[in-house]
């Protein structure tokens, strides 16, 4: 006598650029194993690790949410401290564009897109209306649905989180980045190259980051880093509770 397959619990891949960032969450799948199957995969460092990282998980294996998590630092304007929180409302690869004699264009400016294929085109993303936003042709990746109630559940602040190649390491670009970007709130490395991939294969995607520093030039005598690796668990814990409740 054959016995049906257990029900295919849903899932959850959670990215880390590095061992540190995913040694703090070792034992994250205990409280969620009856109900949830939890990933932590370690991407490597930069959006081109981490997509490739991303996307090579998602086709082999089908996942509800994908959550790119790590340390990383706040934009003075944020008004975040060292040991907080933030969660994104939208992922932006912030340094896709050109520089023109001191000003900076990006893709909108420059009629380039992110995207692989025009609307229309057999190769286009599944959503037309997402191919077609010219926010997500520049770079700037929508969030979860649910990542205010994240923010809610974990005390977190919620609003752009902006990816770069480089770390910002001057008060005057980091000026320029928060005219460029209202309301961003923290700097990573990874970010954008989750949600780039899990985009393109239709599964929704979240960014959570634990504030170790400010942005600006490099005090590693400031950084916090236990601090943003405990505010990243939280962030991380408080997606997983309300993928759960989806």
């Amino acid at each position: 006598m054959t016995h049906p397959d257990p029900p295919l619990l849903p899932a959850a891949l959670i990215v880390v650029a590095t061992p540190g960032e995913a040694a703090h969450l070792t034992g994250l799948n205990a409280p969620f194993r009856e109900r949830l199957r939890v990933q932590v995969l370690i991407s490597g460092v930069g959006p081109v690790a981490a997509a490739l990282a991303t996307q090579r998980a998602l086709l082999v294996a089908p996942y509800a949410l994908v959550i790119s998590a790590g340390i990383g630092g706040a934009y003075p304007a944020s008004g975040l401290q060292a040991g907080d929180l933030a969660v994104s409302s939208r992922m932006v690869q912030a340094d896709l564009g050109a520089w023109d004699d001191g000003r900076f264009l990006d893709f909108t400016a420059l009629g380039l897109s992110v995207l692989p294929a025009p609307p229309g085109s057999p190769e286009a993303h599944a959503d037309p209306e997402v191919h077609a936003d010219p926010e997500v042709q520049a770079g700037h990746f929508p969030a979860w649905k649910k990542a205010a109630q994240v923010a809610a559940r974990s005390g977190a602040r919620l609003g752009p989180l902006l990816t770069l190649g480089s770390v910002t390491g001057d008060h005057a670009a980091a000026r320029h980045l928060q005219a460029r970007h209202p309301g961003a709130l923290t700097e990573g490395m990874e970010g954008a190259g989750v949600a780039h991939a899990a985009l393109l294969v239709g599964v929704p995607s979240l960014e959570v980051r634990g504030v170790s520093n400010p942005v600006g030039p490099r005090d590693r005598a400031a950084w916090r880093i236990p601090q943003a690796l405990a505010a990243t668990r939280r962030g991380v814990e408080a997606a997983l509770l309300t993928l759960l409740d989806a």
